[in-house]
């Protein structure tokens, strides 16, 4: 059986670019670190990139990029684990005022199989991910305000 660490965070979220992303940052008190979120919407692909640094590197991480299917957000990219190339996935669903959940899986064998190692419950109430009316018009599905 998986054993699973549980730990609070708090999130703080801005709009940035006059609604073309948003930047997030997460303190972990009881990890003893901060991490970031940059949110990026690119409105020739209307597709979202997001990448993540936290302070015990300073390093921004490779994006994922957004794919959408039926108001769920699923994010796929390549990164490196422990000195093995992966790829990774997140995925966002319940997307509601009142509730978001967002898991992170790695696979070492290109996404035929998956192991997720990070599970985020937000419950209400949830300040989605700001963009603006605009974006939102231009931008693919997978924020469901609903």
């Amino acid at each position: 059986m998986d054993e699973w660490d549980e730990f609070p965070g708090k999130s703080t979220m801005h709009l940035i670019l006059g609604g073309a992303g948003n930047l997030e940052q997460l303190h972990f008190p009881t990890k003893g670190y901060t991490g970031m979120t940059l949110r990026l919407f690119n409105p020739q692909s209307k597709r979202w990139s997001i990448y993540w640094a936290t302070d015990r590197d300073g390093v921004l991480q490779p994006p994922v990029v957004a794919t959408s299917r039926n108001g769920r957000g699923e994010f796929f990219g390549d990164d490196v684990d422990q000195g093995r190339p992966i790829r990774v996935r997140y995925i966002w669903t319940s997307l509601t005022p009142s509730d978001a959940r967002w898991e992170q899986a790695f696979s070492l064998d290109r996404g035929q199989t998956w192991e997720t190692n990070w599970i985020m419950k937000l419950p209400g109430p949830v300040k989605l991910p700001a963009i603006s009316q605009k974006h939102a018009a231009r931008s693919s599905n997978w924020v469901n305000t609903q």
